[in-house]
């Protein structure tokens, strides 16, 4: 079991949500949240003080899925979410110790998207 991060454009959420649908990846949270990445080189000087640009509004995806699912799950992110400018985003798959579904108890791979 992994935990799929995706941190990305918020222009291009329909998109992203689009593809994971086809690969019939189902369940998962979404924050907007603000950050910044490669995209903060730029600096002002405001009345003598040398400033960083403002965060980014991003959209943060966390998606729990099994084994079977990781690769369909990244790979329909990167697809939808490419623009090959700076401030893409990133993906970032992060291993499962346990999860629970709270409504039936289920456990691991049971409670997120089943397998294949």
């Amino acid at each position: 079991m992994k935990l799929v991060v995706a941190i990305i454009r918020p222009d291009k959420l329909n998109e992203v949500l689009e593809a994971l649908f086809k690969a019939e990846v189902r369940g998962l949270t979404l924050s907007r949240v603000r950050g910044h990445g490669g995209e903060t080189e730029e600096v002002e000087t405001y009345r003598g003080t040398t400033v960083k640009m403002e965060l980014h509004e991003k959209v943060r995806l966390e998606i729990g899925v099994s084994e079977p699912f990781v690769k369909p799950t990244v790979e329909a992110i990167l697809k939808a979410a490419r623009t090959g400018e700076v401030g893409d985003g990133k993906v970032f798959v992060i291993p499962v110790e346990k999860v629970y579904r709270i409504r039936t108890g289920e456990e691991d791979e049971a409670a997120v998207t089943p397998v294949q």
